[in-house]
C-alpha cells in the first residue's frame, strides 16, 4: 500500500521548509510498504550543524502552523548531526552531510519507492 495522501502533504510541506532554509539534499522514500509505523522517511542534509539546528526548527515551525501537527519525538537535537523527528506520518531524518554521506540511508531504503515531493534536490520518483 502507497503512502498516504496526508502524509505525502506533510512531508512535501516539510521539504519546502528544508529548502527555505537551503537544505543540501532532500530525499523523500516512501516506506509504506516496509514499516508498520509510518509511511515517510523524509531524509534532509545541511551543511553545518547550526543549518541543521535551522531546517530542523524550519520543519516543526511549518507543519504546526500549516497544518496542525507537533513533534511526537525528538532525538538528537543537543549534537545537531542528526536529528530525527517523528510526525507519525512522516518521519525526518536531518543529517550533517558528513553523518548522511556515512549512513547512507537512502541505500538502507533503495528497495522503497522514492517521492518527487516538487523542490530543488528532492529526488525524482525514478531515480534509484
Amino acid at each position: 500500500m502507497p503512502a498516504t495522501d496526508r502524509a505525502i502533504e506533510l512531508a512535501t510541506t516539510a521539504a519546502e521548509a528544508a529548502s527555505d532554509k537551503i537544505a543540501t539534499t532532500i530525499t523523500g522514500i516512501d516506506v509504506s510498504g516496509h514499516l508498520p509505523l509510518t509511511d515517510v522517511f523524509l531524509i534532509v542534509s545541511a551543511s553545518t550543524e547550526r543549518q541543521v539546528g535551522a531546517v530542523v526548527d524550519e520543519i516543526e515551525d511549518r507543519l504546526r502552523e500549516e497544518h496542525g501537527v507537533k513533534t511526537i519525538r525528538r532525538e538528537g537535537q543537543r549534537e545537531g548531526r542528526w536529528v530525527l523527528l517523528d510526525f507519525g506520518d512522516v518521519v525526518v531524518h536531518a543529517q550533517h552531510d558528513e553523518e548522511k554521506d556515512f549512513y547512507d540511508l537512502e541505500r538502507l531504503w533503495r528497495d522503497c519507492p522514492h517521492l518527487d515531493l516538487g523542490v530543488v534536490g528532492s529526488q525524482q520518483s525514478d531515480e534509484r
